[in-house]
């Protein structure tokens, strides 16, 4: 036998044992074969002569088939080889492993569920909370727009006041005052009054705090 292809295919040998042992779903036997000088490790027998290096015991077969769920396979081998009770114990334990399994799985479902859901929630107070902080400043903007409109409401309107309403301004008199009055009766129907006093309009209140008059 080549020692360095031994050596060089020993790892592959102990990764094929680690399997075997590990993982009953992969349970078989394992064969050592010899071509041209080189080495390899297989599941099949070998042809022409080989070695066995590695035998699935009957435990590791039964598991495989209920790992696969071929119960009647594993029921069958284990009847072959009077191993009821062996069968019957890697029965239970693989229904026990199974139901463990799914509750397992039953809790990280749960568990995902009810983060999403405090995730929901928070996300809907944020929401919330965004959302009376927006009402809040429209609020704010509209009463302080109502009191500017309401301030603006009771302002009086501008307007002129003549001092000479319905009243004619004074005439310098002259120094002869008989004279001065015969003018004014002469010119009473053409004296000049003074600026009519303003009219006043009633206002109405249009939408907005606006006025029309």
């Amino acid at each position: 036998m080549n020692t360095s292809t031994l050596a060089r295919f020993s790892p592959c040998l102990a990764l094929l044992l680690w399997v075997a042992a590990s993982s009953p779903a992969l349970a078989q036997n394992i064969y050592k074969c010899s071509h041209g000088g080189q080495v390899e490790y297989t599941d099949k027998p070998c042809p022409g002569s080989g070695e066995l290096v590695h035998r699935a015991d009957d435990t590791e077969i039964i598991d495989r088939y209920l790992r696969l769920g071929q119960l009647d396979a594993a029921k069958s081998y284990a009847d072959a080889r009077q191993l009821q009770a062996l069968y019957q114990q890697r029965l239970e334990a693989h229904v026990q492993s199974e139901n463990e399994r799914a509750q397992r799985q039953a809790d990280e479902a749960a568990a995902t569920a009810q983060q999403r859901e405090q995730q929901a929630q928070q996300q809907a107070l944020i929401d919330a909370e965004a959302n009376r902080q927006h009402l809040l400043i429209e609020n704010e903007t509209l009463r302080q727009q109502n009191a500017q409109y309401q301030d603006e409401l009771t302002q009086p309107p501008g307007i002129y006041a003549s001092p000479y309403w319905g009243t004619s301004p004074r005439w310098p008199r002259r120094h002869d005052e008989h004279r001065d009055r015969d003018h004014d009766r002469d010119h009473d129907g053409r004296r000049p009054m003074g600026p009519r006093p303003p009219a006043f309009h009633p206002c109405e209140t249009l939408a907005g705090g606006r006025l029309r008059c």
